[in-house]
């Protein structure tokens, strides 16, 4: 038997806006549910100029009718006959002229008294007529979302169900198929909120440290619009902003990758632009490549972590960084015992291959990256309770400065003090037994090709002759005539701890004969390790 409840949705529906419809009620193309606060509505539209039908939800109260959601993003209808029915299960169909099936919201459970009702916050929801709890609903749009993050709506990914709420862009202002951008909680490792072209993150808001997300000054508590929430814990991870006020807002990715928070203006019914991401060159994922950092305002957009040298050190004489940075010297040996470098106002590194305990302390997380060779950094988890334990393991990625950040990130290293000591005492060693008055020989020598005969006579068999002939080298560098082709201190670092090029040292600048060998060389610095031009002091003979 028909029940009351519904015959009165055709006595009293007629008269005023519904924001609700019973089994066997429908909605036609030129129909539509209104919210009860007359925000949101339901109904067909087409989007741009395209001809094509989509049923969706849009705001009522703007001027341009902006689409939060859409149902059949992937099939279109491609005339008006679309029809919404409600089934006596509580399942939604969207059906074309033909009766065939467009769209279906697929229900595994049934309901007895199922109503289909547009909330104001957006939501289209299947429920209980009787139950507006919302752990209680059948089916709702807020578990489907599109290109729009609205206030209340989750973006995660349920642990126990493994459904995963993320944002994907339109394919074009005509086409509302998922697009090539997607925003993601990335659940690997410790969660992250990243934007995604196809499979390759693109942007990195970073992860949540109980004030905000560390890459981004936008997404954190005490905003006037919202109050942002992360939750994670054994069943879920999830990020979303529940409303502070009247103000609609609403968090979009559009067609070209950019992340957009915009706010409604109740006067003019138009959308006001609150702040977008990403910002800079420096929020592209991994600009710098591994063990680096990227800062904007600085002549040099990326430099290595202290301790670290260019793997590519001509690539990035030519502004190419994909290569990031490598350990100078020695790789990590635990048995001689490491020290950790503090840097703070960091966007924190890439946590996706990361290991997380939300509950340890920090000096218990110094320990347990101790014990473990592989671990080369840790940091809180939880800035505001100052608990949680973060490890990195292998190479650090995508980092950049941000000085609103106030959290610390511990860094190991490889005794890097004790490394750049040791390497500028060997340069002392082979300097001070070449003598300044020696330098003359040891220049006819190398000029002379009879390098090996240089190394040995210098130390003997205490070092290998490569070294040797290396560090003799960078030292016949260090004494040029010309300031401006001397090596800086880093670049002697850097040169002392890698394999890369040299060029061909020039005449020392006490060198009092005028081309004995060849024409003076030109003027032009040709050094491919240098970092700087900060040129290094040495006491000259006169």
């Amino acid at each position: 038997m028909f029940p009351v409840y519904y015959f009165l949705f055709f006595i009293f529906g007629a008269s005023t806006a519904l924001d609700t419809i019973a089994p066997n009620q429908s909605i036609k193309d030129g129909q539509t549910l209104v919210s009860a606060g007359g925000i949101f509505e339901l109904g067909f539209f087409n989007p741009g100029n395209s001809s094509k039908r989509y049923l969706g939800i849009w705001y009522k109260k703007d001027t341009q009718k902006t689409v939060a959601w859409v149902a059949n993003r992937v099939t279109s209808l491609s005339d008006l006959s679309g029809i919404l029915n409600v089934t006596d299960q509580g399942n939604l169909v969207l059906l074309d002229g033909k009766d065939r099936v467009i769209w279906s919201s697929n229900s595994s459970r049934s309901m007895r008294y199922p109503v289909l009702q547009l909330l104001d916050s957006g939501n289209l929801v299947v429920k209980d007529r009787n139950d507006s709890h919302p752990e209680n609903f059948l089916w709702q749009s807020f578990d489907h979302p599109c290109d729009t993050l609205l206030p209340g709506m989750k973006l995660g990914r349920n642990f126990k169900t493994r459904m995963d709420r993320f944002l994907s862009s339109w394919k074009s202002t005509e086409d509302p198929a998922p697009g090539q951008f997607s925003v993601w909680i990335d659940s690997n490792g410790f969660p992250q909120l990243v934007l995604r072209e196809g499979a390759a993150i693109q942007y990195r808001a970073g992860s949540w440290n109980g004030v905000g997300f560390t890459g981004t000054p936008a997404l954190k508590p005490n905003d006037p619009v919202c109050d942002f929430k992360f939750v994670l814990n054994e069943n879920e991870v999830y990020y979303k902003c529940d409303p502070t006020n009247s103000l609609v807002s609403r968090l979009w990715v559009n067609q070209t990758g950019s992340i957009e928070r915009l706010i409604l203006s109740s006067q003019r019914k138009t959308w006001l632009h609150a702040y977008s991401a990403p910002v800079d060159q420096c929020d592209n994922y991994s600009l710098c490549g591994a063990n680096a950092r990227c800062e904007t305002n600085s002549s040099r957009v990326c430099s290595c972590l202290e301790g670290f040298v260019p793997k590519s050190p001509e690539g990035w004489s030519l502004s190419n960084w994909t290569e990031g940075c490598v350990r100078r010297g020695s790789p990590l040996d635990c048995k001689n015992g490491n020290e950790f470098k503090v840097y703070a106002g960091f966007k924190l590194p890439d946590t996706s291959n990361s290991w997380f305990n939300t509950s340890m302390s920090l000096e218990e997380c110094k320990e347990m990256c101790l014990r473990n060779c592989s671990c080369t950094a840790y940091a809180n988890s939880d800035i505001s309770k100052k608990s949680g334990c973060l490890l990195w393991f292998g190479d650090l990625m995508d980092m950049r400065l941000r000085t609103d950040v106030q959290q610390d990130l511990f860094i190991r290293m490889v005794n890097s003090e004790q490394d750049r000591t040791d390497k500028s005492r060997e340069v002392g060693i082979i300097v001070g037994s070449v003598g300044l008055m020696a330098i003359l020989m040891a220049w006819i020598l190398w000029k002379e090709e009879r390098r090996l005969e240089l190394a040995v006579d210098t130390l003997g068999e205490s070092l290998p002759p490569p070294e040797v002939l290396r560090y003799i080298h960078v030292g016949l560098l260090c004494v040029q005539q010309r300031p401006e082709d001397r090596p800086s201190m880093s670049s002697v670092v850097l040169m002392l701890g890698s394999e890369c090029s040299l060029p061909d040292p020039k005449q020392p600048g006490f060198f009092s004969e005028r081309n004995l060998f060849e024409p003076e060389f030109s003027s032009g610095n040709t050094h491919s390790c240098t970092t700087n031009e900060l040129t290094l002091s040495i006491l000259e003979a006169r």
